[in-house]
């Protein structure tokens, strides 16, 4: 059996929707990561920063979203979203899914912190370097391993979509969304995103969220 700890609206929409995708059985495990005080200290026995996602398979833990993607694709080739050794969509499969972790998440959180910082000072490089790469990648490629769509997509694409049209701190570039809409126009997308939306309906933050939008309308 395969757990899955996560929060609607969060990091771990990515590993949300690739478990969609696979079309596995596993059981979603809200952990409420916005609760006064954080997640629940018991959650560090399978996260130790009590951060999300993290995956529990077979009694096997896997946390950070890059390898829970390494991992679900090649515990489960039968769906085909994970490139083979020897293929070579596979050097790309793997380098934009760690870049996601990597790269891109560090330079978007250190941009919308404000931080200002010399390329050399972390091993993340600069925001602009990442923004002209990842531009560039896509305007090659259709998807993150090249002409098919692949576990690296469910990575890349909800990051990529989380920061430019909620963060506002990923340009809105014509790349960019044409990219995003390509990849997330799959049911599997759909379903994730119906199952979030609900889960978040009954987190007290988000109905905080909602009553004082309704309240200011």
């Amino acid at each position: 059996m395969l757990k899955f700890y996560y929060a609607p609206w969060s990091r771990s929409a990515g590993v949300h929707w690739l478990l969609e995708e696979l079309g596995i059985p596993y059981e979603p495990i809200h952990i409420d990561i916005r609760a006064e005080g954080g997640a629940p200290e018991s959650y560090r026995a399978i996260q130790p920063n009590k951060k999300v996602p993290a995956i529990e398979h077979d009694g096997v833990v896997v946390t950070e979203r890059a390898a829970i993607t390494i991992y679900l694709g090649d515990t489960f080739p039968e769906s085909g979203l994970a490139p083979s050794i020897g293929d070579p969509a596979r050097a790309k499969y793997l380098s934009w899914t760690v870049y996601c972790d990597s790269v891109f998440d560090p330079c978007v959180a250190a941009r919308a912190r404000g931080l200002s910082y010399e390329s050399n000072d972390f091993s993340f490089g600069l925001f602009d370097d990442m923004v002209r790469n990842v531009e560039r990648h896509l305007t090659e490629n259709a998807y993150a391993a090249g002409d098919r769509f692949t576990a690296a997509d469910t990575h890349l694409a909800s990051s990529i979509a989380f920061t430019m049209d909620v963060l506002h701190v990923l340009p809105e570039r014509p790349v960019f969304k044409d990219y995003v809409a390509r990849a997330t126009s799959r049911p599997a997308h759909e379903r994730a995103r119906q199952r979030e939306q609900e889960v978040a309906m009954t987190v007290p933050f988000f109905q905080k969220q909602f009553a004082q939008g309704q309240a200011a309308n």
